[in-house]
């Protein structure tokens, strides 16, 4: 699968019968998958597919899924309820023959609360099962378009990804060559330490302590070739099959551990500037990688 994202967004819209509805699909980033569904009632079934759909697709990421839906006005029965009727007609009856109201005209009669009575049509087990299954799949629609968001997404992190990656190893190249003459340096300055330790009558355990501490120091050799390393493991993620945030976070980890060690060796200032640039860049590319599922 290509590199994808955690940002997206997506809407589908359906009809069966006399019910319509749309369905709206977002997500955005997050350490594992978090599914969140809002329904319409009478629907229960609705959630589950929602849920499982959204682990079908996604392995992580905050999606948000919601239903709306409506039923149409039906045709159903409309009558005339004459007890409500003649209630109005019985209470009124004395203000009509005293000339207090005018004779009520049909339409006011039937204007009054509870005169008509219109009752809805209501869906059957089968009508309503069928229904569902037609939301339910407008939701795997739903679903497939915010896969498919979060894919563009992807596509256009990867070169961004890509381009740091390279920065990175170009970089680490550039620390190589400079730390070929850290060596000649820290052993002008060790021979200078050792004639002050010796003038200064020191102990030979101090003597070694220093020279080991020198020697440390010097090689950098280690963190080049881990930095070299974590490159290639990068260009193999972003290139591999399915989702590979998480390691990509822990990997950028791992870079900025090295130039982290690298700065804290350096004894030359233009290494020391690698360094620090080595670091903005590997932010740069810890920053991008969240968005990575």
């Amino acid at each position: 699968m290509p590199l994808s994202g955690m940002t997206g967004f997506s809407r589908v819209e359906g009809a069966h019968g006399a019910w319509s509805w749309s369905v709206e699909a977002r997500s955005v980033n997050g350490r594992n998958l978090e599914t969140r569904f809002r329904g319409p009632p009478g629907f229960e079934g609705l959630e589950r597919a929602a849920r499982d759909g959204s682990q079908a697709r996604f392995q992580r990421g905050q999606v948000t899924l919601g239903v709306q839906a409506k039923r149409a006005e039906s045709g159903g029965e409309t009558k005339v309820n004459i007890q409500v009727l003649e209630r109005y007609l019985t209470a009124g009856g004395p203000y009509v023959a005293t000339g207090m109201v005018a004779k009520p005209s049909l339409d006011g009669l039937l204007a009054l609360k509870g005169v008509i009575e219109a009752r809805e049509d209501e869906d059957d087990a089968e009508t309503r099962a069928a229904v569902e299954a037609a939301m339910a799949a407008s939701i795997g629609q739903a679903l497939d378009g915010l896969k498919s968001a979060r894919l563009e997404e992807g596509a256009a992190l990867s070169p961004v990804l890509h381009g740091l990656v390279d920065r990175i190893e170009d970089l680490n190249r550039q620390a190589e060559s400079e730390a070929a003459g850290q060596p000649s340096v820290l052993k002008e300055r060790f021979a200078r330490r050792m004639a002050e330790l010796i003038g200064e009558g020191a102990a030979e355990e101090r003597i070694v302590q220093e020279a080991a501490a020198q020697a440390v120091k010097a090689d950098v050799r280690e963190e080049l070739d881990r930095l070299a390393s974590h490159v290639a493991a990068a260009r193999g993620l972003l290139a591999g099959e399915g989702a590979s945030g998480r390691r990509l976070d822990f990997l950028s980890q791992e870079f900025m551990r090295e130039s982290n060690t690298l700065c804290s060796k350096s004894a030359l200032t233009a290494l020391t500037a690698i360094g620090l640039e080595l670091k903005a860049v590997i932010e740069q590319f810890r920053e991008q990688v969240q968005n990575v599922e």
